[in-house]
Formats: structure tokens, C-alpha cells, sequence
């Protein structure tokens, strides 16, 4: 056998002994977490401390396990040897957590991907080597070392061992276009093998306050987003495990693709949302036209929501005439005009004013029926005594005719209601929004009980102005929580009279019963299943919840009230934005990520820049570039670190043989591999029949986000047409392959596509 394989074959060995070891660590650590876990939860009774502490404890040995299961795959996947003036050079070895040597004074055996120690794995290049004599990227399956490749960052050690050195940039080039040349699966893989130096710029950023990652197609934004949040989370673990960290996509297929990215690298406590289904208790059913989301979109619905509320504030254009106590009483326009101005001159929400609204209204009322007994509530008077009068005032607020009419004037009201009734009602639309125009009113029209993507943002701004009147809900969960109680006691008295009294007699008085370990409120508190809940499911409950951190991705296609409705969670303004303007597909989405902010932020915030392309090749991007160029004509185009050796191709046919055709040319992608067929929204259905396990037929918009092996694109002359920022989504639908493009077409092709070369100059 050849010297260089005896070499390579005895450094294999060397490095699966030790991965190995490392294995048998986590299988350690792993084993006591579990033996830890079950021991607590066989615990029980003690003070509330206790139990808190017991609670705390479970918690923490539940994550634990599921940190060490994420990282079975690929535990150890990196090396760095180090130059120093001793003999014999450090070793650090690099991983998805960090594991110590708990018998050799906790000696660092793994260094977690995300500590400071581990920072020149991802940074050093041979012109700054940060210290570093080799970098050792380590791919293993199933705990096994299947292969080592090593860069010499030093050029003396480098021609030592007799290679030369790589000046490219790109750390690992090798392992990173190994996994860029892997056929997709449909799920996101991490990067933390492969992070490249300005992407772990990003990812370790102190900035505290906004930090913007524009980026064009391919160059990771989404990767660096969730490896920063798993960043932030071991580097201030302490603050944002009790607040959380919220992550926003664009569409719900683009969460399930990003959704084992996380647990991968150990981290399971984020929440992951779409802005329709950010509202508790909602979710985004309904389609909404273009001219409709534009409308919902702009931060003219404020005024326009808030005119919906106070039009349910009504002041009666006829008196109401009701009976009470056998007396006529009239709730007339005086009187509710009165409360209504008492109610409003508070300033609180809707709900909030209602009391007010109401115990002025009862006040007229009362008063009314007092001066018709002939009692003058100013000077006092001989029919009716003060408590009279006050008892007058109480019944009146159990008076069920009463109080009806006082509701139809100002309602207790939910958010759901008052946006169905405004969209169901044209009157309703065109009194609170006389500033629209009519086809932008007729657009706001639906008849339904669902809500589109664009409501959710009006649902939460109507929370605001409506507020939350919690003492019904308070009450409830006292009830609850003395139920809950009462329950326990039960099952306590039912174990007590079980033991029949002759043996309790005879019992030695050391021996300890359940009555006797454990009191009735300690047993419902260990019932209580939202004490278990994590920070996530928590936080997802409640439209209140402030999180330590948010991430925002397609950030550039979130409209102005659903920034207002992101901005709520985040009163600390800590954020991560990635998106890129140049791909803006929503007609109510930003091409400016400076008027996006400026409101909230002022000039706090800080951007900073992906130029690499990692996952559209060189051919495709160069077609991507004359649709860029139209765009925005000073964006430049990321560059691309690979050719595919693809060529792009287009191919004409007629309107009939448009479907056969797509079927013939997805036929002849290789396997294995996943395919896009991106189409017009109308085509959609024509197509549908060709998905399956391995192809999926999609619009832009629901492809964003997301990257395949193949694409084909079916009339972009028709996917530019029907949408205001159509070139935005036709570069979106072109940079979505990572190794071929294809189009289809029946219409004649945008001219930005002309560097298309004909599908039979390519096939033969």
C-alpha cells in the first residue's frame, strides 16, 4: 500500500478511536439524564419550593436528552490544530455540543460549535490563519468515520506534508461542495459543518438592536438566521430560556422544510410562526387578491379599524322605552350621549370603557326614575333615601332588558367579531373607510368566517384598540383552580377511607399515607398541565407574550401593519431581519429595509451582507442577472461558488402540449433528487396531477423561501403578469435550483430571458 494511504488509512483509524470515545461520552451523559429524570418524576409532595425546584429539574434533564439525541448525527465534525511554541501542537476537536472530561478535571474533550474556542474552525484561510496549522473536516454515518479532508492553513506545514496550500477563501471547499452537490431531500440540513467566515460574522454579532442580513438567492440567509438563534440561546441561555425566541417564515411549507434545522443542532424551545398564524387561536385559510392584501397591508387600516370600532359605539336615533320595576324608564340620546363621552374621555380600549359606558348609562337611568318618584338626587330629598337609590342602581344592572339595550349601544366585542361583521358589511367598510377608494372597498368585501395572512395583523391591531377585559377570565380560572382542588381532596379522602381503621390502628405512626405526604392544593398544582408547558407553547397562547429575540426571514415581504404587529413582541428591539428587496413578491411587502425600520428603531440598526451564492450555480445566475438588473440595476448578483455544468434551457410549444411536455422533461431529471414545476396561480390545478413524492408543483410564492435540484418554470411571461412586483417573483422562481432550470412556454418569453439557450441545442 502507498505511503500517502498508509497515512490517510492510520488517521481515519486515530480519528474514529476518538470519535468513538466521544460517543461513549454522550451515551454517559445521555444515560444520567435519563436515570436523573426518572428518579425526579418518581418524587413526590414536599413544600412548593420543592415542587417548584422538582419542576425546574424535570425540565432541565427533558432537554437535556433531547440535545443529546440531536446530536448522535454527526457528533464530532471538525479538527484544528494549532501552532504554539510547545512540541507538540493543541488539538481541538469541534461538535454540535460540548462535552468535558469529568475524570481528568473536566478537560474539554468536544468544543460546542457556538464557544469562542471554537470560532477559528470557521474563520481562519491562508491569508489569516488565526493560529491554525490545519483544519480537519470529519464526516461520519452512524458513528462511523467514513472520510477526513484536511486544509494547511500554514504554508511550512503545508509543504511539509507535501500539499499545497488553498487560497480560494472558502473554508472546507471540499465538504462544502459536497453538501452543496447533495440531492436534496425536502428538509433543510444545518450548515454548521460549513459555516464560511462572513456567515459566522453574523451569526456571533453583538449588535443588540435590529441587525439586517440582506442577501440575494442562495447565499444561506436562512441557515445563518437559525444557526444564529442557536447561538444566541447557548450564549444567553439565562435570558432566553424564560422569554423565548420567535422565528417568522413566510408560508407554512417553508417551516416544515426549516423545522428539524434547530433540534439538529440541539435547541427545540423556539417558536416557529407564519404571520397568519401569529394571532392565538387563528389561522390563515383564506386567499387573498392582490389589491386586498395591499389595502390590509398599509397602516391606513388603523384609522380605518379604529372608525370600525367607534361606529360600534352608537348613540340611538329613536328612544328605547323600557320597563323596569313596573315604571317606564327611557334610555334616550342624552343619556348615552353622556356616557359615551364619559366612556371615550378615558382614553382606555373598547372593552376597557365599557364599564364606564355602562355605569354612567345606569346612572341616567336611575336618576331618571328617581326624579319620577320625586327624588332630587342634588339636595336630597323625602321619598327616596340614599340606599335606596344605590339599591335602584343595582337591580337595574341585573335587569336583563336593561342591560340588553345598554349592550346593543356598546358591546363587549372580540377582534374575530368586529373584522367579520366590517368585511361582511359594504356599509360598514364604506363608513370607516371613506378615504378608499371604490375598488378598494369592493376588494375588501368577503362573505366567511375565515381570515386570510393579511388579517391577522388587523386582528392584533383591533386587540389593541378593543382591549381585554380579563376579569371574566380571572374568575374562570379561580373556579377552575377550586375545582381542581376540590377534585384532589377527593381522591385523598377516597385513599383515606380505603385503609380499613383497624389497620390504621395497628399501622406503626412512622409510616407515612398519602394524606400525609401531599395536601390537596400540592396535588391539583401537580395536575396543573400548563405548569409543564414549555416557554414556546406558552408564548404561542398568548398575544401578549414579549420574546428575548426575534427572527424574522423574507422579512422584505412583511407589510406595514404586520410590522406593527411583530414590533408588539419585541419591545426590546432586538431582531434579526434576512430577506433580500430585490425579491419583494407581496404587493404590500418594503423594497427599503431603512423605511421599514426608521419608525421603530430610528437609526438603530445595522446591515450587513451576504455575497457569497452557495446554492445556485454560476449558469443560472448569469440568466438571474438581466431580470436582477431590470429590478433593481444597482443590486449586484451574488457571487457563485460553483458551475453545475447545466446549461439553462427554454422550450416553446404549444398551449396544449404545455402539461405533456413538463411530464417529458421531468422524466428525464436524474434521480435522486427533488423537482419544482413553478406555475401561475391559474395553472396550478392543470398541473396538479403531475406532484408526487419527489416533484412538487407550486406557485412563487409558496416556493419561496425553499430550494430544489431541478426547476421548471411554466409561462413566466404570465407569473410577471399577475402581480404587481411579477419580475421580483420570476428571480425569485429562477434562483430557486441547485442544479438545473428549465422553461416551458407557450407565450412568448420576458426579453429579460434571452440568455436561455433552446431546449434542442441542449438536448443534443
Amino acid at each position: 500500500m502507498a505511503p500517502d494511504k498508509d497515512r490517510e488509512r492510520s488517521d481515519k483509524d486515530r480519528e474514529q478511536s476518538y470519535v468513538s470515545m466521544l460517543y461513549n461520552q454522550l451515551d454517559a451523559l445521555r444515560n444520567y439524564a435519563q436515570n436523573r429524570l426518572s428518579t425526579v418524576l418518581l418524587e413526590t409532595g414536599g413544600t412548593p419550593q420543592a415542587r417548584s425546584e422538582r419542576e425546574s429539574f424535570s425540565q432541565l434533564y427533558i432537554d437535556d436528552i433531547a440535545k443529546y439525541d440531536a446530536a448522535e448525527n454527526g457528533l464530532c465534525f471538525g479538527r484544528i490544530d494549532l501552532q504554539v511554541e510547545a512540541e507538540d501542537s493543541p488539538v481541538r476537536y469541534v461538535g454540535r455540543v460540548g462535552i468535558l472530561d469529568e475524570a481528568n478535571d473536566y478537560d474539554t474533550l468536544l468544543l460546542d460549535w457556538r464557544a469562542p474556542m471554537a470560532r477559528p474552525f470557521y474563520l481562519a484561510t491562508p491569508a489569516t490563519p488565526e493560529n491554525v496549522l490545519r483544519r480537519r473536516h470529519i464526516r461520519s454515518r452512524s458513528r462511523g468515520v467514513t472520510s477526513l479532508a484536511d486544509e494547511y492553513l500554514d504554508l511550512d506545514a503545508a509543504r511539509v506534508a507535501g500539499l499545497e496550500s488553498d487560497a480560494t477563501g472558502v473554508a472546507g471547499e471540499s465538504a462544502l461542495l459536497s453538501a452543496l452537490d447533495a440531492a436534496r431531500t425536502g428538509q433543510m440540513n444545518d450548515i454548521v459543518e460549513t459555516i464560511q467566515s462572513e456567515q459566522d460574522a453574523i451569526i456571533r454579532s453583538e449588535h443588540r438592536s435590529v441587525l439586517v442580513v440582506q442577501g440575494g438567492p442562495g447565499t444561506g440567509k436562512t441557515a445563518v438566521a437559525l444557526h444564529r438563534a442557536a447561538y444566541l440561546l447557548y450564549t444567553y441561555r439565562q435570558q432566553l430560556a424564560k422569554s423565548g425566541v420567535l422565528i417568522i417564515g413566510p408560508n407554512a411549507t417553508f417551516l416544515d422544510y426549516i423545522g428539524q434545522v434547530l433540534p439538529s443542532l440541539g435547541e427545540t424551545g423556539v417558536l416557529l410562526s407564519t404571520i397568519g398564524n401569529l394571532y392565538p387561536g387563528v389561522r390563515a385559510t383564506v386567499q387573498e387578491s392582490a389589491t386586498a392584501a395591499q389595502v390590509k397591508g398599509s397602516t391606513s387600516m388603523v384609522e380605518v379599524l379604529a372608525k370600525a370600532v367607534r361606529d360600534r359605539q352608537e348613540v340611538p336615533s329613536e328612544p328605547t322605552r323600557l320597563r323596569f320595576d313596573t315604571y317606564e324608564i327611557v334610555l334616550d340620546r342624552k343619556i348615552v350621549t353622556r356616557a359615551r363621552g364619559r366612556a371615550r374621555s378615558s382614553r382606555r380600549p373598547h372593552n376597557l370603557a365599557r364599564p364606564l359606558f355602562v355605569a354612567s348609562a345606569i346612572d341616567g337611568l336611575t336618576q331618571q326614575l328617581a326624579d319620577k318618584l320625586g327624588q332630587n338626587l342634588v339636595d336630597g330629598g323625602s321619598l327616596l333615601s340614599r340606599d335606596d337609590v344605590a339599591d335602584m342602581r343595582d337591580e337595574m344592572k341585573e335587569d336583563a332588558d336593561v342591560m340588553a339595550a345598554i349592550d346593543e349601544l356598546w358591546p363587549d366585542l372580540s377582534p374575530q367579531q368586529v373584522l367579520l361583521d366590517l368585511l361582511a358589511s359594504p356599509e360598514r367598510i364604506a363608513s370607516a373607510a371613506p378615504l378608499l377608494s371604490d375598488e378598494e372597498r369592493r376588494s375588501l368585501v368577503r362573505v366567511g368566517r375565515g381570515f386570510s395572512s393579511a388579517d391577522a395583523p388587523l386582528l392584533d391591531e383591533l386587540a389593541e384598540l378593543l382591549g381585554i377585559d380579563e376579569s371574566a377570565e380571572r374568575e374562570q380560572a379561580n373556579r377552575q383552580w377550586r375545582n381542581q382542588i376540590a377534585d384532589a381532596q377527593g381522591a385523598l379522602d377516597i385513599l383515606t377511607g380505603s385503609a380499613p381503621q383497624d389497620l390504621e390502628d395497628e399501622l406503626d405512626p412512622e409510616i407515612l399515607m398519602a394524606y400525609d405526604l401531599i395536601d390537596a392544593s400540592q396535588l391539583a398544582s401537580r395536575q396543573d398541565s400548563g405548569a409543564r408547558l414549555t416557554t414556546a407553547e406558552r408564548a404561542a397562547g398568548d398575544r401578549t407574550w414579549t420574546y428575548g429575540h426575534v427572527i424574522v426571514d423574507e422579512a422584505q415581504e412583511l407589510s406595514e401593519m404586520a410590522w406593527r404587529m411583530v414590533m408588539r413582541r419585541i419591545p426590546n428591539r432586538w431582531m434579526t431581519l434576512v430577506g433580500d428587496v430585490a425579491q419583494t413578491g407581496d404587493p404590500a411587502g418594503s423594497t427599503s429595509w431603512g423605511d421599514v425600520l426608521e419608525p421603530y428603531v430610528a437609526q438603530r440598526w445595522k446591515r450587513t451582507e451576504l455575497t457569497v451564492n452557495y446554492r445556485t450555480p454560476s449558469e443560472i445566475m448569469t440568466v438571474a442577472r438581466d431580470v436582477l438588473a431590470v429590478i433593481d440595476p444597482v443590486q449586484s448578483v451574488p457571487r457563485s461558488v460553483r458551475d453545475s455544468g447545466n446549461i439553462p434551457w427554454e422550450q416553446r410549444v404549444t398551449e396544449d402540449a404545455l402539461v405533456s411536455t413538463v411530464s417529458d422533461r421531468l422524466a428525464e431529471h436524474p434521480r435522486p433528487g427533488i423537482s419544482v414545476v413553478l406555475v401561475p396561480e391559474g395553472l396550478v390545478v392543470r398541473f396538479a396531477h403531475l406532484a408526487s413524492e419527489t416533484i412538487t408543483v407550486s406557485t412563487v410564492k409558496e416556493a419561496k423561501g425553499l430550494e430544489f435540484d431541478s426547476v421548471l418554470i411554466v409561462e413566466p411571461a404570465d407569473i410577471v403578469a399577475e402581480s404587481p412586483r411579477g419580475m421580483g417573483d420570476l428571480y425569485v422562481a429562477l434562483t430557486r435550483a441547485t442544479q438545473r432550470l428549465g422553461v416551458v412556454h407557450a407565450a412568448e418569453l420576458p426579453g429579460e430571458l434571452s440568455g436561455l439557450s433552446p431546449f434542442e441545442d441542449v438536448a443534443r
